[in-house]
């Protein structure tokens, strides 16, 4: 009887444990699809604009891991994957098209069909469309070919791309650049800024060139990124139905082919200091009729462009940071798995948001629009009173920081005067 008793109990003890045991493991498994559930949610969700960014929900067309390679059967990826609306989609109101013109322009209200319909609107309003006898169709077609192109990075996707471009657009209008450049120039330009990133893997040239991929095995470690953004340009303009340039005489075509591969092989951060040096050198006796002088000038512009975010107010620009401090995490979370060197501003153990973007604006930003500045004096309106105010906020944080740090060390340090900072 006892013993009967005993086995009674032991069986239903053990049966609780194993109810308890997998109760258990259906919580741990609730928490995990907890944890997606909020990962899926941020990767949508922009907290500084409170809105959902739908470039992230856009499907890659190139796959993450995988670098496009010409004269492959990736190749049918370029071909047209939905074709432009039969309709005007779109109508911009004359708020929308005088406030594209402007650095406070808030780049995170727009969704990509939207910015595709933004940066149509700009060749019109250039006069570009009818300077280079583009169809109408066709821009439609080889804009949406470019946003297929970009893939789904935290940062360097199609929002940076129309970033960039639309930063161009506030600076030939606000410098008058259109007095000193010819339209085929600004052209050129603008469709730089458009190609200048298309493809890009969310991993720099250093990870290409460390890792020897199959980009930096192709172009022999020299700006494989850029090249790369190049050769996929102009894959989508050898398409007929995309080829904005098409009217244009061979010639023509040549030469402006010509030029936007300066200007995007121009935004390898390599080359930094050299082009900038080359620009100083021509500020004191500027010669627009010069070529040379007017090369160096449309490098300088795109490189501004491209690295533009803080001369935006902060409320825009600070989600940048966070972007791209995401896709530097990324891969130096990827060089520490390989085992390949990393750079202290990608490590997340070493860089915070406010030290990285004090010493990038300081170093970097200042000095290159402080000498486009001379040439023109617009630029002090449209950049660099922003670029000192996000110094300000910068320094002010990381002055917040390290009074956390020293209160934390020292219990006696007065709370209240850092919670005041």
């Amino acid at each position: 009887m006892v013993e009967e008793t005993k086995r009674d109990i032991y069986n239903k003890v053990t049966g609780i444990e194993n109810r308890v045991e997998k109760d258990g493991k259906r919580l741990v498994e609730m928490e995990k699809y907890k944890l997606d559930l909020v990962e899926l949610r941020d990767s949508i969700y922009n907290k500084q604009t409170n809105t959902l960014d739908y470039n992230r929900l856009r499907p890659s067309v190139t796959l993450p891991e995988h670098f496009y390679c010409p004269s492959t059967s990736r190749e049918a990826l370029l071909s047209q994957q939905r074709d432009i609306p039969a309709y005007n989609k779109y109508v911009l109101t004359s708020e929308t098209k005088e406030a594209l013109k402007t650095p406070q322009f808030d780049v995170w209200q727009w969704e990509p069909n939207e910015m595709l319909a933004l940066l149509e609107e700009m060749y019109h309003e250039l006069g570009l469309v009818e300077e280079l006898d583009i169809h109408p169709s066709t821009l439609k077609r080889f804009l949406l070919r470019v946003q297929e192109n970009y893939r789904n990075n935290p940062f360097h996707n199609f929002r940076h791309c129309f970033c960039v471009s639309q930063m161009m657009y506030v600076l030939i209008h606000g410098c008058r650049l259109m007095d000193s450049l010819s339209k085929r120039d600004l052209c050129v330009l603008l469709t730089a800024c458009i190609c200048h990133d298309l493809d890009h893997p969310g991993f720099n040239n250093t990870y290409q060139i460390n890792a020897r991929t199959e980009l930096a095995v192709r172009y022999n470690d020299m700006s494989p990124l850029e090249n790369h953004h190049c050769a996929v340009s102009f894959k989508i303009l050898s398409s007929p139905e995309c080829n904005i340039f098409a009217n244009l005489s061979e010639e023509e075509f040549k030469e402006i082919r010509g030029d936007m591969i300066i200007l995007i092989l121009a935004t390898d951060m390599a080359r930094h200091a050299e082009i900038l040096d080359n620009f100083k050198q021509k500020l004191d006796n500027f010669d627009y009729s010069s070529e040379d002088h007017l090369n160096t000038l449309k490098m300088i512009l795109i490189k501004a462009c491209d690295i533009s975010n803080e001369c935006r107010p902060i409320m825009v620009s600070e989600g940048w940071v966070e972007c791209l401090m995401e896709e530097y995490f990324h891969q130096s979370d990827k060089e520490k798995k390989d085992a390949l060197p990393v750079a202290p501003f990608m490590d997340r153990d070493r860089v915070t948001k406010p030290t990285a973007q004090i010493g990038f604006i300081k170093y970097v930003l200042l000095p290159l629009f402080e000498a486009l500045n001379k040439l023109y004096p617009e630029i002090e309106e449209i950049a660099l009173e922003h670029l000192r105010q996000a110094l300000t906020h910068y320094e002010k944080k990381k002055d917040l920081e390290e009074r956390k740090k020293r209160f934390l060390s020292d219990p006696e340090a007065d709370l209240e005067t850092i919670e005041a900072h």
